[in-house]
């Protein structure tokens, strides 16, 4: 199984669901790596403001960060190399990338509906 990896810029929470203005495309993304997750495809999502210590010890990500600064985030790793830098990868991306059937990706996550900021336990800045 292919080891995808997103370095997210520094968010208030883990997910970055947190206020009163959820982007919309945040939401899409921690909806589709709740589903893979579910369906037992594990993505590794690195915040640089919840897990600075990532960026530090990944020296490809570090590299990246060196030269382009955070900025360029979010950066999308797939077996430890950079595939995607400075956007998140479409649902078809991901189906690709990973090797997964539509179904694992789930449905459009713009028409569902959510309960909260999405922030779990003590991550929780609402």
């Amino acid at each position: 199984m292919k080891k995808m990896q997103i370095f997210e810029p520094a968010m208030c929470c883990s997910t970055g669901l947190c206020g009163v203005g959820v982007d919309p495309e945040l939401l899409r993304i921690s909806t589709v790596l709740n589903t893979l997750k579910n369906n037992g495809v594990p993505v590794d999502r690195f915040n640089l403001s919840n897990a600075p210590q990532e960026f530090v010890v990944n020296k490809t990500v570090n590299d990246f960060v060196s030269k382009k600064g955070v900025e360029g985030l979010p950066v999308i790793l797939v077996d430890g190399e950079i595939i995607i830098t400075g956007r998140y990868p479409s649902n078809e991306e991901f189906m690709k990338l990973l090797d997964v059937p539509a179904h694992y990706i789930g449905g459009n996550a713009e028409t569902k509906k959510t309960q909260g900021c999405g922030c779990s336990g003590g991550d929780c800045c609402c």
